[in-house]
This record gives C-alpha cells, sequence and structure tokens, in this order.
C-alpha cells in the first residue's frame, strides 16, 4: 500500500508498507526507475529513501493530484512475480578485524560469537543498497543477519577512515569518506567508495546489490596501492533479482 503526504506547496512524499524488506525496496526502486524513463512534465526531481520517494513539482506545470495520480498508476504495475529484473552486483573485498576492525571483538563480545563467526555472518548475506545518503556515496544497505546487531558506540569517534565497514544497530554500511560516525567498526575495504572527479562518483547506488568478501593483507594492500593510482579492478556481476538472497538470516 502506498501512503502520500504533503511536502509544502511544491511537494510530495509516496511511502510504502514495509520499511527495509527487499521486496519493498524493489517496489521503490520500479517507481525511482519510472521516473526516471518516463516522468510526466512538470516532475522536478525525486529523492530515494528507506521505505518511499519524495517526488518536487513545478505546481505552474501541474498539481498536486496530477502527481499523485500518475504515481498510484506507475505503481500499480509493479508485480513482484514479475519484476526479476537483472541487478548489478558489486563485490566488496574487506579486511576484517584488528587495525582495520578495531570493534570486531566487541562485536563478537556482544552477539555471543566467536570472531570468525561475526566475519561469516557479516560476508554471508547478499545486500541491497536501500538509499545512499549521510555523506556523498554512502550506501544504507539491507540484509544484515540479526544475530550480529550491534547498537551504536555510546560516543562516537571524531574520525572514521573511509572504507571502514560498521554496523550500527540492524544495518550495515561503509564510510565512502573520512568522517565523524558512531557505527561499530569491524573492517576495511581499500576500494573507493566516492571519487568526485569520475562521471560516475557513487561506486554504490540506489538498486545495486553488494557483496563482502574477507581478504587478507596482501590482497589489501595490492588493491589499496591500485586504487591509489585510479584504476581499483572492481568486480560487477549482473544477477537476476530473483535470484537473490532474503532477509540476510543467516
Amino acid at each position: 500500500m502506498m501512503h502520500v503526504r504533503l511536502l509544502g506547496d511544491q511537494g510530495l512524499l509516496f511511502e510504502l508498507d514495509g520499511e527495509g524488506a527487499r521486496q519493498h525496496h524493489e517496489q521503490l526502486v520500479f517507481l525511482c526507475e519510472m521516473l526516471e524513463r518516463q516522468r510526466p512534465p512538470g516532475i522536478v526531481e525525486w529523492i530515494p529513501g528507506f521505505a518511499g520517494v519524495a517526488v518536487v513539482y513545478d505546481p505552474v506545470r501541474t498539481s498536486v493530484k496530477a502527481v499523485e495520480r500518475w504515481m498510484r498508476r506507475q505503481a500499480a504495475k509493479w508485480r513482484p512475480d514479475k519484476e526479476k529484473v537483472a541487478r548489478r552486483v558489486v563485490e566488496i573485498p574487506v579486511a576484517y578485524g584488528g587495525e582495520w576492525g578495531p570493534d570486531l571483538a566487541d562485536v563478537a563480545r556482544l552477539n555471543h560469537l566467536s570472531e570468525d563467526e561475526v566475519i561469516w555472518l557479516h560476508a554471508a548475506p547478499t545486500y541491497w543498497v536501500q538509499m545512499i545518503g549521510f555523506v556523498p556515496g554512502f550506501a544504507y544497505l539491507g540484509g544484515m543477519s540479526a544475530r550480529i546487531a550491534t547498537p551504536r558506540l555510546a560516543t562516537p569517534r571524531p574520525r572514521i577512515e573511509a572504507g571502514a565497514v560498521g554496523i550500527a544497530g540492524r544495518q550495515t554500511g561503509i564510510y565512502p569518506l573520512a568522517t565523524p560516525g558512531g557505527w561499530r567498526i569491524i573492517g576495511r575495504t581499500p576500494l573507493p567508495l566516492f571519487q568526485p572527479n569520475s562521471a560516475a562518483p557513487s561506486l554504490l547506488n540506489m538498486g545495486d546489490y553488494l557483496r563482502f568478501r574477507p581478504c587478507g593483507l596482501e590482497e589489501f594492500c595490492a588493491l589499496q596501492a591500485a586504487s591509489q593510482t585510479g584504476n581499483p579492478p572492481v568486480k560487477v556481476t549482473w544477477e537476476h533479482g530473483g535470484g537473490m538472497s532474503g532477509e540476510g538470516e543467516h
């Protein structure tokens, strides 16, 4: 079901039930793709979030009712049994623990697991990019196992290095830039997540899928060196949506 709320005099927020679930995420991606391909005159821009999309329109060229009718028509076209489109799957190598993951031991202790179990549980699912926010290129990921859910740090760190992989509650994500933050850091990737001078600045985008792959020191250093030259090897595949893992309860 889709709920509609006014955002001032030039915007509407379309929210879907089932925040965070993969099926509702796919429906939201579908709506954003329809906006990209077929948006009617008067729609200026749209901003996707966890459970909905904000649509900004020009009231001179269209109306609240016209925008809502168009969005509802698009939502009615979506069929979960038919929208099994191929999606981009990005592999993210991660060095877990040690200097790259100072909070790995705490995540393990708080969840009554070994560090190896945390790594396995974190790297096992196929995640989906729910939205980009916080800082440029920061992908909020759905699909993490509830078995490694861990509260944020009581006091945020003043600086977390770019590439840090963290956990906050039932979410995981990767810091694309050095920034303050309170997520529990369990590892780091050498791949650049955000390159402002690139034609495609963000490595990850809403609608993408992602898999973490544990890597060792030698590979981490080699990938880091390649990234610094501006030519990082990123493994990307395209997979059918129906073959993706479910809610991350691995």
